[in-house]
């Protein structure tokens, strides 16, 4: 499904940030992306999400070479993906319904399926008795699953999230990877950047470890 063959990534007056990356990942897997600070975690899922493109290497997504996709496609094959950051990036000038309608509204789906999604999402997540609060009332833990709320909303076959666990405590954190389970056991398939691949979860799971922008050989498939 996804796959990354000799990749490498350089930013602009930068040293290469990802070094010749090849790896494979398939429909249904749970993989964690472990690595130090700057070790290129969050460019390897951006390059996953077509938000951005290699320096050289191919990516391939659902066997499609996203380097060659013009960029009014890159919208429509970004809508396979639910995006979860560390921050959040929540409108806190909206309500929790009002969040995680958005998306929906971006892809041209309005009125009553509209809402039957969001509270679908809200439920999952566990805010559905929050819909109308607004999300700068909610603690850490609760504006996370919001964030996921919002990402899955419209039915992503991958959720890609970037250090979700990072700024929550231990059980927040274990809700959070609850949620994350729960998703993957009906066929998500879930990418997951982490500093420390949370202990008992990564043992359970594939990890691709990065170090300083080289894909660990021995956890390559």
């Amino acid at each position: 499904m996804i796959k990354f063959d000799h990749v490498t990534k350089r930013y602009p007056a930068s040293d290469d940030v990802l070094k010749n990356v090849s790896m494979n990942i398939d429909a249904g897997e749970f993989v964690f992306v472990t690595g130090h600070s700057g070790a290129g975690k969050s460019t390897l899922l951006k390059l996953i999400a077509a938000i951005e493109r290699p320096t050289s290497g191919t990516v391939l997504i659902a066997n499609q070479n996203i380097s060659k996709l013009s960029e009014s496609a890159i919208p429509f094959m970004r809508r396979r993906f639910g995006l979860i950051f560390q921050d959040h990036k929540l409108l806190y000038d909206r309500n929790c319904f009002e969040n995680v309608i958005l998306p929906l509204h971006i892809n041209g789906i309005t009125g009553l399926d509209a809402a039957k999604r969001v509270r679908a999402a809200l439920d999952k997540v566990g805010l559905l008795n929050k819909e109308k609060a607004m999300p700068i009332t909610l603690s850490g833990g609760e504006q996370q699953r919001l964030a996921i709320a919002r990402a899955v909303v419209s039915r992503p076959s991958v959720l890609i999230a970037d250090e979700p666990t990072g700024n929550l405590d231990a059980s927040y954190a274990t809700d959070i990877m609850s949620i994350f389970q729960a998703f993957n056991q009906v066929g998500v398939t879930v990418i997951m950047a982490t500093h420390d691949a949370l202990n008992r979860y990564a043992m359970e799971k594939r990890v691709l470890h990065l170090d300083h922008g080289v894909l660990n050989q021995s956890e390559q498939k």
